[in-house]
């Protein structure tokens, strides 16, 4: 708002909301989100394509997309949706497509979509809006002909040429296939008549015209300028080529030899040739296991990326790393781009064939300890925290239990824990693990000594002391203010009681016996629970996974439901039965008795009071990311367990993210600016946190994507702070303040 000179009209600070921060390990992997380079996210990309203004187009199979990236690597979805796989066609998020493997890009921005699993050829407009040119949704077949009324089984490469026909290596019935642009389907080469004894097409190896060809699980086509098709013949492990008649031919490689030998035709060797793609100048680029193929027009086969060894190193040549890409595409200019499926990746190669990474985050799992971001994790599940404010995680893919300093430094308490999920401390320092892969709690002593607190190697759900005790896949673990603990025996469907002896005994539920129905002792039902918190009353908070609830649990086993309603998983924010959880995993609770919840499935941080309000205060339902950022605006992928510290800061163990994320707590909303005008100079002024860092920011333009720092972070140093802008008067420009942690 513009106010008067001299007006201090100001609101008072907004409601406690949370920055979430990278605490520990770098995130990365598979997701969801559109976004600029590696803040994009991707879920197995398998194929690639380019059209003339070098946009690149990508079939986002794990997540039922077809994305577009320019090329300053900025990524937006053209259509699908994750949320929803099926075969409807519409435009944007309301077309559904079922495993998008191939794609390809005709002269007038045409998109063209090999839907795997519907066993149909799709078209996209440049405005999004999908159609189905053949084959019919959900049934498989060999049969040619037009539209719905022709067959395919298990599509996957696609290739268009300057009249618009496709072509299609369809997988399945071991042939390549020829669309033309009124959905006219016929059989190229290959025969899908030769069949099994159940009646499926068996691939063979033969060159030939026709149905005399054969092919074994052709996966990627190409066109050039005279129609000749070219072939990744995986299952031979060869590089075909088709005439426009159908005459088959082997370009390189050796029926049935492995390797990665460079050379000339049949002295050359492909590990597991998938995608190709080609230049004007009629060379051949393909996507061979874990490298980068180049076959002249004559045959001769060159390495020009890659070393055949997995990884995602950027780098010139050799010294470049992919893992196992499929899809590869080239740009007007040469430029080779490539998706690189088991990184979530899309790779570019540049002519002097230096390799970069155009858009997507590669999973940074590992083993390593160090400061922050240095620090590697392999699916952190559990996460507590002390009195003093040290994390402790268990880190499952590594079958550790990790610790981290406020300031972040990472080292491994135990390196050798089994199958560790839930994980609790004691004011005392000792730490408890849930190990569900053992079926036993383990308690870990300050110093790092570990024994078996209850249960055996044995799954069961008797009570008993110490190894007498049977579980059954525990997974959550809290303690009491006594030095009880709890845990949610998720395998039986109960919540289970362990003195400091080692006394184990069934709070509630029944082995066994899952549902949803409140009550006491065992007559109460819960499915599947995970997450498990208590309060300084002793009462539990059990996240109840199989149910979508957040049920209570008093200290004698009174079991009610706090938030959810069984059986109806959502997004939906509200008080008790009306707010919905899908899949929650972490419960914590502060000490005015906030209960904060991990919603896996929806990948989002819940906070429910006493009262049973739910809100949503971390990330957006169903994105999936590694972005910080204020509430909504931060991503998670997976997040599973939660914890809380005396201050009121959030640990979450973000485990598809392979690292942990920390909440802080503070009036991070938008904070109400009072704006005034003098001679020469635009001031601001807002209420302010004594002490605390703010930014404030600018922009010429509320259509521009970035805000610029005016003078940079500035401590208040009162709750009224005063700034001046003296460019602010000369020009147009908006104005927001946040508050940095």
């Amino acid at each position: 708002m513009l106010l008067a000179l001299g007006s201090r009209l100001l609101a008072a600070p907004g409601p406690t909301s949370y920055y979430f921060e990278n605490f520990a390990g770098q995130p990365g992997g598979s997701g969801n989100v559109d976004g600029i380079g590696s803040a994009a996210r991707f879920a197995s990309p398998y194929a690639i394509a380019v059209d003339t203004y070098a946009n690149v187009y990508v079939a986002d199979f794990g997540n039922n997309l077809v994305r577009k990236i320019t090329p300053s690597g900025a990524v937006t979805t053209l259509a699908g949706s994750p949320f929803t796989t099926g075969t409807a066609d519409g435009t944007g998020s309301m077309a559904a497509f079922s495993g998008p493997c191939g794609v390809a890009v005709d002269n007038a921005g045409i998109v063209y979509v090999s839907d795997y699993n519907n066993q149909t050829i799709r078209k996209v407009t440049p405005a999004g809006t999908v159609t189905t040119l053949a084959g019919l949704a959900g049934t498989y077949g060999s049969a040619d002909g037009t539209g719905g009324y022709a067959r395919f089984f298990s599509p996957r490469g696609l290739a268009v040429d300057r009249t618009g026909n496709v072509y299609v290596a369809d997988q399945g019935n071991c042939c390549i296939r020829k669309v033309t642009p009124s959905g006219m389907v016929t059989t190229l080469a290959g025969n899908p008549t030769i069949t099994n004894q159940f009646g499926y097409p068996v691939g063979g190896y033969a060159d030939g015209v026709g149905s005399s060809a054969r092919f074994n699980n052709p996966i990627g086509v190409a066109v050039d300028a005279t129609g000749n098709i070219y072939v990744a013949d995986l299952g031979n492990l060869v590089i075909r080529k088709v005439s426009p008649a159908g005459m088959a031919t082997t370009l390189a490689g050796s029926p049935g030899n492995s390797g990665n030998a460079d050379g000339t035709g049949a002295t050359a060797r492909f590990a597991g040739p998938a995608g190709v793609a080609l230049d004007s100048a009629g060379n051949l680029y393909v996507t061979d296991s874990c490298a980068i193929r180049k076959v002249s027009p004559a045959g001769v086969v060159a390495t020009i990326a890659g070393s055949g060894n997995r990884g995602s190193a950027d780098g010139a040549g050799s010294a470049a790393q992919f893992a196992y890409p499929d899809g590869i595409a080239l740009d007007p200019a040469g430029n080779i781009y490539v998706a690189d499926t088991v990184n979530n990746t899309i790779r570019r190669i540049m002519q002097n064939e230096y390799v970069t990474t155009l858009a997507g985050s590669v999973a940074s799992s590992g083993n390593a300890d160090g400061l922050g971001n240095a620090a590697r994790f392999a699916r952190p599940f559990g996460v507590a925290v002390d009195s003093g404010g040290i994390t402790y995680v268990s880190d499952q893919g590594n079958g550790a239990i990790r610790k981290i300093t406020q300031a972040g430094a990472t080292t491994t308490l135990v390196g050798s824990v089994g199958g560790p999920a839930g994980v609790a401390v004691d004011a005392d320092g000792n730490v408890f693990v849930a190990d569900w892969g053992g079926n036993i709690i383990q308690k870990i002593t300050s110093s790092g000594a570990v024994t078996v607190l209850a249960g055996s190697w044995q799954t069961g759900s008797d009570n008993g002391i110490g190894n007498a005790a049977r579980f059954f896949a525990p997974t959550g673990v809290a303690v009491d203010q006594a030095g009880n603990v709890y845990v949610t025996d998720t395998g039986n469907s109960t919540v289970r009681k362990i003195t400091s002896t080692g006394a184990v005994t069934t709070l509630a539920g029944f082995p066994g016996n899952t549902g949803s129905a409140d009550g006491s002792g065992g007559a109460a039902q819960f499915c599947n629970p995970t997450g498990l918190g208590v309060d300084s009353a002793g009462n539990l908070y059990v996240a109840d996974g199989g149910n979508s609830t957040v049920r209570r649990v008093t200290p004698v086993g009174e079991v009610t439901t706090l938030a959810g309603s069984a059986g109806n998983p959502g997004t939906a924010d509200g008080t008790g039965t009306a707010a919905r959880f899908n899949t929650p995993a972490g419960i914590a609770v502060d000490l005015q008795g906030n209960v904060y919840v991990t919603d896996t499935a929806t990948n989002t941080v819940r906070k429910v009071t006493p009262a049973g309000v739910v809100s949503t205060i971390g990330a957006t339902p169903g994105a999936s990311g590694g972005a910080d950022g204020v509430g909504t605006a931060a991503q998670f992928s997976w997040p599973s367990g939660i914890a809380v510290d005396p201050a009121g800061k959030l640990y979450i163990a973000d485990s598809g993210n392979n690292r942990i994320s920390r909440g802080i707590p503070g009036q991070w909303g938008p904070i109400p600016l009072a704006i005034g005008a003098e001679p020469g100079s635009i001031w601001l002024t807002w209420a302010a946190q004594p002490g605390a860092t703010y930014d404030l920011q600018y922009k010429a333009g509320l259509t521009e994507l970035t805000w610029q720092s005016l003078f940079g972070a500035m401590i208040a140093v009162d709750a009224t702070p005063v700034v001046s802008d003296p460019l602010g008067a000369n020009m147009q420009r908006f104005y927001r303040v946040v508050m940095l942690p």
